[in-house]
C-alpha cells in the first residue's frame, strides 16, 4: 500500500461530501487520511461529522478578517500546521485568492455540481432545467485561479428526466458526488493522479478535457 496521504478538508455547511470522504478513508486499505476539517462557520454541521469520526476540527471565521487576502493568509497558516499532501474543498463557500490557490497548486481539489465547463457558479440544477439539457452531473477538478475552471479529473453523468425538479436533480447528483469525490481523492493518495501542465494526469497519461467520464 502507498505511504499515507494526509488530507485537510475545508467545509462551510452540512458536510455530506465530507461524510462520503470519511467513510471511504476509514474503510479498507485507503492511504488517504483526513487529518483535519476546517470550517469558516462555527455552525457547520460537518464539524459534528468530523468529531464523530475522531477527526481534528478547527473554525476560522472569515468575518473576523478584513478582506479575503487576510483570511486566506490565516487559513494557509492553519492548514499548514497539519502538513497535508492534499487539500479538499467540500462545500467550502468561499472564492479563494490567487495566493491561496498558488500555495496549494497541484494539491487542491474541488467538486462542482455540473458537467463543467457548463454552469460554473451557483444554481446549477435550475439552470440545467431552464436550458432543456438532457444530461447533468458533477465534476471533480484541480483548483486553479479560474473559478470552477481547473483541469477536470472525473465527471459523473446522469440523464435528466422529464419530470425532474431542481430538488430531484440535486438528490441524484449528490449520490454521484459521494462516489466520484472519494474516488479522485484515493487516486491522488495512491500517487496515480497529479496535475500536469494543462491537464490532469492519471497513471502517467493525460486525461481528456472532460476528465474520466462515468455514465449512470
Amino acid at each position: 500500500m502507498p505511504a499515507r496521504c494526509d488530507v485537510v478538508v475545508l467545509i462551510s455547511g452540512s458536510g455530506s461530501n465530507l461524510q462520503a470522504l470519511i467513510d471511504a478513508t476509514q474503510a479498507g486499505e485507503n492511504p488517504a487520511r483526513i487529518r483535519a476539517v476546517i470550517a469558516n462557520r462555527a455552525d457547520a454541521y460537518g464539524l459534528e461529522r468530523a468529531k464523530a469520526a475522531g477527526i481534528d476540527t478547527q473554525v476560522l471565521d472569515h468575518k473576523a478578517f478584513v478582506g479575503r487576502e487576510a483570511f486566506d493568509a490565516a487559513l494557509i497558516e492553519l492548514i499548514d500546521t497539519f502538513t497535508p499532501q492534499l487539500v479538499v474543498l467540500a462545500g467550502f463557500m468561499r472564492i479563494l485568492s490567487p495566493d491561496f490557490v498558488r500555495h496549494y497548486q497541484g494539491r487542491l481539489l474541488n467538486i462542482h455540481p455540473s458537467l463543467l465547463p457548463k454552469y460554473k457558479g451557483l444554481h446549477t440544477h435550475q439552470r440545467v432545467l431552464e436550458a432543456g439539457d438532457n444530461e447533468h452531473g458533477c465534476s471533480v477538478h484541480f483548483v486553479t485561479e479560474e473559478l470552477d475552471g481547473g483541469p477536470l479529473v472525473v465527471q459523473a453523468v446522469i440523464p435528466v428526466q422529464s419530470d425532474d425538479s431542481p430538488e430531484s436533480l440535486a438528490k441524484r447528483v449528490h449520490v454521484q458526488e459521494h462516489y466520484i469525490y472519494p474516488l479522485a481523492v484515493r487516486w491522488f493518495a495512491e500517487g496515480r493522479l497529479r496535475l500536469g501542465p494543462h491537464v490532469a494526469m492519471l497513471d502517467g497519461q493525460p486525461l481528456p478535457a472532460t476528465g474520466h467520464l462515468i455514465r449512470t
